[in-house]
């Protein structure tokens, strides 16, 4: 996890040359002489050296360098990656000034399969992750509350309410056992279908990818049959027929080369069908292990602000994807009026609450936090990132 290295000045020192020492006048030294003084100078080098090194360590010239491994499961030229995670590591590489090293592995180079880069973080196989919640069923049931459908209409106020909620409870339970640096939710959640869909019968029969178990059940709602898997398995899923289309936002439709799969969008005006949400998480023992003015710098470029830079940059992203399908000629339907889907799928609501009761959890009190948030102290969130 961690590589230290010591900056020891060097300085220079003229030792004597054992051959140019004399003992007496005129007299060369016997060989145990030359031993002993041979002996002698290793000893005085190696107190020099080590006084050196005490001297810069008590003004803190000496500085610890700490490489840590980010793992993800898209491609680097993603915009997550490009326009998130690398802005985020380049800025604490720079804040830390050099003293920390972020090297970064995209497509799941260390292994395994996106639901498993929670368990790869708390494991130490990676040292920070950025994953997707939603693809450990149940595990962090309090953040579903975000997932639910037609309940986020602004990512940046969203990423907030998301951020202030883990810090009022979820970071000492189903959080407990990472350090989160940001939370956000992506843009609104939307169809890409390779037939047009307009009304939710049009889902009838359709086998449609989705992202998480509550996006699952609203498709299931729609007369849909619902596919999970994560976002690497989209294309190849979608030019093999194995799915006739997928849910995903538009910022992403560009990286999967989606336009080119499938010909038929459909987005929502106002509050989102759905959204997902996102952790960016460390292990707890490698930042437990950084020294305090390393936490700080972690702590100083992570948190509420990077949350909503993080939530504002994704859906800031969605414009350019959709053009891109526009320049393609590709149909996208836009529904002004939610209100045949939101009769379709909102009992999900009730569903979830229960489940939630289930868990000992009070799923009511979580939505009205959220609305309470994101219509209040959360409305209107910048970053100043």
């Amino acid at each position: 996890m961690f590589r230290q290295r010591a900056h020891a000045a060097r300085r220079s020192y003229d030792e004597p040359r054992l051959g140019d020492i004399r003992i007496g006048v005129g007299k060369s030294a016997s060989t145990s002489s030359r031993e002993e003084l041979m002996t002698m100078t290793k000893t005085i080098t190696r107190l020099l050296s080590g006084a050196a090194a005490a001297a810069m360590l008590s003004t803190g010239a000496s500085a610890q360098e700490v490489t840590l491994k980010l793992h993800q499961f898209l491609p680097a030229q993603a915009n997550v990656p490009k326009l998130i995670l690398d802005v985020w590591a380049d800025r604490i590489e720079e804040k830390s000034e050099g003293r920390i090293k972020i090297d970064r592995f995209p497509s799941m180079q260390l292994g395994g399969t996106p639901p498993g880069l929670m368990d790869q973080v708390i494991d130490g196989v990676a040292d920070i992750v950025w994953t997707v919640v939603g693809y450990t069923p149940g595990r962090f049931p309090s953040t579903e509350v975000f997932e639910l459908p037609f309940m986020v209409e602004d990512a940046r106020a969203a990423s907030c309410a998301y951020w202030k909620m883990f810090d009022e409870g979820m970071k000492d339970d189903e959080f407990a056992s990472v350090k989160i640096l940001g939370t956000w939710v992506h843009g609104p959640g939307m169809l890409h279908t390779s037939d047009p869909v307009e009304t939710p019968a049009d889902l009838q029969g359709m086998k449609i990818r989705g992202g998480s178990r509550l996006v699952n059940e609203l498709l299931t709602l729609t007369g849909a049959t619902p596919v999970g898997m994560p976002v690497p398995a989209i294309p190849e899923s979608l030019s093999k027929g194995v799915i006739d289309g997928t849910t995903i936002p538009w910022e992403v439709t560009g990286a999967l080369k989606i336009p080119e799969l499938v010909e038929n969008h459909t987005e929502f005006e106002g509050p989102a069908l759905y959204n997902l949400g996102f952790v960016l998480a460390m292990n707890k023992d490698v930042y437990a292990g950084l020294p305090d003015d390393l936490k700080a710098v972690m702590d100083e470029n992570s948190g509420l602000d990077f949350s909503i830079f993080a939530g504002g940059v994704q859906s800031d992203s969605d414009g350019p994807a959709r053009e891109l399908a526009v320049e393609m000629g590709n149909n996208i339907i836009t529904v002004t009026d939610t209100s045949e889907w939101q009769a379709v799928v909102n009992p999900i609501y009730e569903s979830w609450v229960a489940d939630m009761a289930s868990k000992d959890m009070d799923g009511q009190a979580l939505i009205d936090r959220v609305q309470s948030l994101m219509s209040g102290e959360c409305k209107g969130a910048k970053s100043e990132m």
